[in-house]
């Protein structure tokens, strides 16, 4: 099992940064990916972005690429949503997830095994 534990939402305006914590905890050395998802109109989960625990790689949504920057500690067993020029559409509880598969790309929801309780990031205009 692994517990996944999100922190660093919070309030900020358009234009504004916020950082984004998800620890992992737990059999947390069977991870392949971790990811960020958020709701979105007519969707349970919106993928944001994910990376991939071995090597690093990073993947993102259009919608969030440029401006959104995904890392980790891996020592922390920490992945970081860093979130830049934020826009009210921003607005969201994000959700962090984490998956065990190595063959799954981490793009849907559906790839992952884990996810921790959402944070409440809120971007005011």
């Amino acid at each position: 099992q692994v517990q996944l534990v999100e922190s660093g939402g919070g309030l900020v305006q358009a234009g504004g940064s916020l950082r984004l914590s998800c620890a992992a905890s737990g059999r947390s050395c069977s991870l392949a990916h971790m990811g960020w998802f958020r709701p979105a109109p007519g969707k349970e989960r919106e993928f944001v972005g994910v990376i991939r625990w071995s090597g690093g790689n990073t993947y993102y949504a259009d919608r969030v690429k440029g401006r959104f920057t995904i890392s980790r500690d891996s020592a922390k067993s920490t992945v970081y949503l860093q979130m830049n020029s934020l826009k009210p559409e921003d607005t969201a509880v994000y959700s962090c997830a984490a998956g065990t598969s190595s063959w799954s790309t981490g793009f849907s929801s559906y790839d992952y095994n884990y996810w921790g309780q959402g944070t409440q990031v809120t971007v005011s205009s």
